[in-house]
């Protein structure tokens, strides 16, 4: 025990070189600090952009009150779910477990913003009002109301400019605007928000929006919403009703249909590989603006290094100092980075509507990356380092 503690002392008490390198050039440490804050700010970005693209465009998923959802194989995303016959629905109820099978409708179509009088696209999403579709209070409350002839709820979170409608309509004044060439009333609001996909949501029953859309055959539906009896396995009735439905359905679960649409965006669209790719750019660089400080460092203090091989010290040693002058800058850098993360996330926030927020594992994430980053480019400062030979340099 006490042949351990000796060791462990020592190295408490050892000088830390490292920093005391990095300080002795305040001006080349700032440079440091800011390049890898930098680098940090460029992969929190792109991180946040992701998260918020996969967050933005499931969320009207998560609310969803269902067990099942059926939809058409050639069906791409929520906007893109093309159509398939309604008898489906009647079909999957013959299936022993099935409580209800409801159809879902949805479009994307330009309206009118009732504020500027310009055409803006939005979602509209009609369902059933006598079975809930989704896990919304304020639309579960409107439910008669969108049973009224060309009448609509409206998604207070969307991006635009709605401000005077929005207060109209909380102090219970209908707005009146058009869609399709239709005139509707906008009778009630409700919270989702906007995505990449769309601005915002209209939701309105199942006549309503077949009254809007008068090419939609009321025949064919573009998904289906199952609801299960009270004990019904989700997975064992999905491969019942996979077996017994024609191949022109797919049954997913719940989480299924979500990752259907997050699978979309990350590996069928452009958007996944960009911010991908921003986040490597941002760790590429990372790791060259901390390169060009180590090795200038090294190479300015190579005669010092060069005394402590020739004293006997072993490369490992020095090739510590160079890795704890990297772990020093990966800190440094990595606090003003998340902090500017921070206020970046909160301006993209307010003036989108995307749900951008700090998480405590995204900045692990990027603290872990930072440190990774760092000791590559150590790394490769050293390989100079590492063959030196001190009666050359002497």
């Amino acid at each position: 025990m006490l042949g351990l503690i000796k060791p462990l002392q020592q190295l408490v008490r050892r000088t830390p070189l490292g920093y005391l390198q990095l300080s002795h050039d305040k001006g080349r440490m700032l440079v440091a600090v800011a390049g890898i804050a930098f680098a940090d700010v460029l992969m929190f970005m792109q991180l946040g952009f992701q998260n918020a693209l996969y967050s933005s465009n499931t969320r009207l998923h998560q609310t969803l009150e269902t067990d099942l959802v059926v939809i058409s194989p050639q069906a791409r995303n929520l906007i893109n779910l093309s159509s398939f016959p309604r008898r489906r629905l009647y079909q999957a109820m013959n299936v022993p477990g099935v409580k209800n099978a409801e159809p879902l409708y949805v479009k994307t179509a330009n309206w009118k913003n009732p504020d500027t009088r310009k055409d803006t696209a939005i979602m509209v999403v009609g369902f059933n009002p006598d079975r809930p579709a989704f896990n919304l209070p304020e639309v579960n409350q409107n439910l008669q109301a969108i049973k009224l002839p060309d009448t609509v709820l409206f998604d207070r979170a969307a991006r635009g400019d709605y401000k005077q409608s929005i207060a109209q309509i909380d102090a219970g004044k209908p707005v009146k605007t058009e869609i399709e060439k239709r005139t509707i009333t906008v009778s009630g609001l409700f919270t989702v928000g906007a995505s990449f996909a769309a601005d915002g949501i209209l939701m309105t029953s199942d006549q309503n929006y077949l009254r809007l859309f008068a090419r939609q055959n009321s025949g064919s539906v573009n998904a289906g919403l199952i609801e299960l009896q009270s004990g019904a396995d989700p997975v064992q009735t999905q491969q019942v009703l996979k077996a017994y439905l024609p191949t022109d359905v797919k049954v997913l679960t719940k989480q299924e249909f979500i990752q259907f649409e997050k699978d979309y965006w990350a590996k069928n669209t452009a958007i996944g590989f960009v911010f991908n790719l921003g986040v490597a750019m941002g760790f590429v660089v990372g790791v060259i603006i901390v390169y060009q400080v180590l090795s200038t460092d090294v190479s300015d203090h190579m005669a010092e290094y060069a005394t402590f091989k020739a004293m006997g010290y072993r490369n490992a040693y020095l090739l510590g100092i160079v890795f704890e002058e990297a772990l020093i800058l990966s800190i440094l850098g990595f606090l003003p980075g998340v902090g500017v993360s921070v206020g970046l996330y909160a301006l993209t926030r307010n003036a989108t509507n995307l749900p951008m927020y700090m998480t405590l594992a995204r900045a692990t994430a990027v603290l872990i990356m930072t440190m990774i980053m760092c000791v590559i480019s150590g790394s490769i400062a050293t390989r100079k380092l590492q063959a030196a030979d001190p009666a050359d340099i002497f």
